[in-house]
């Protein structure tokens, strides 16, 4: 049988520092691997424990890592295990495929996106004109697919966000909120969609998910089985849907349960 787990990074296999959410004394602090730096300075971690089960996962399933980084971006982060076939770029605006990504499936997203949603442009020239200069200190956008702000959460009016959602959702567009970053993702542009095309090449019998923001929902909806941390939006939320396992651990061990369900999940019935 043939498993695909596809799974989201930041906050749900990977950690910055500020993220790990660390609750033990620190003699009891599990060992940390980092995964990633960035400008010469270690950017994301994941405990030891969790190396070694992702690496025993990569030797079992068709890994596929799932994230909303740009191409750019996942590239800085090096993961334990077998270097995975495929990877999920842009919130699924790219398919990478040996590390390439694959030309006709960014195609067919694109002219989706033409068809279906106001042009990036509009969704740029809106941020930039009603974002507090006082809360904001970014404005970006992440192969010409989608854009977001890098903010000072402390300073963000809440109801600021909540605007932004109802004015997007009136132009096919959808607002995500994770830590210091507020995406403004077009609704077409989703993990779901990428993550079935992997598992129709692949021929995957089984699916499994995991993720913690409202932009990993889709995926896991997608998948026979999914999991969401203790923390992230989703968790804020409470959301929940069958099939999905909503699990209590919060930070860097939570990366260690998901694993550790991916395992489970896969293992041959007899």
């Amino acid at each position: 049988m043939t498993v695909l787990v596809a799974s989201d990074l930041d906050r749900t296999l990977i950690y910055s520092a500020n993220a790990l959410a660390l609750t033990v004394p620190d003699a009891q602090a599990p060992r940390l691997l980092c995964v990633e730096v960035y400008e010469s300075r270690p950017l994301s971690y994941m405990t030891e424990t969790a190396a070694r089960l992702l690496t025993e996962l990569g030797d079992a399933v068709v890994f596929v890592p799932t994230t909303t980084r740009t191409r750019e971006q996942y590239r800085r982060i090096s993961l334990p295990g077998p270097a995975p076939a495929y990877a999920i770029c842009a919130n699924g605006g790219h398919l990478l495929v040996d590390g390439e990504s694959d030309p006709n499936w960014h195609a067919r997203v694109s002219a989706r996106l033409a068809a279906e949603c106001a042009p990036l442009s509009e969704v740029r020239g809106h941020l930039e004109r009603t974002a507090d200069p006082a809360w904001t200190r970014k404005h970006r956008v992440a192969e010409d697919l989608f854009a977001y702000l890098v903010v000072e959460r402390e300073l963000l009016p809440e109801q600021w966000v909540k605007e932004l959602a109802v004015w997007a959702e009136n132009r096919g567009w959808t607002v995500s909120l994770q830590g210091r970053k507020i995406y403004a993702v077009p609704k077409p542009l989703t993990k779901s969609a990428a993550m079935r095309e992997v598992a129709r090449c692949t021929g995957a019998d089984l699916t499994l998910a995991a993720g913690d923001s409202l932009l990993d929902a889709d995926l896991l909806l997608a998948a026979d089985r999914g999991w969401r941390p203790g923390h992230g939006e989703l968790a804020d939320a409470d959301w929940t849907a069958p099939g999905i396992t909503a699990l209590p651990e919060r930070g860097v061990v939570a990366g260690e349960e998901i694993l550790r369900e991916f395992l489970e999940a896969a293992r041959p019935r007899r």
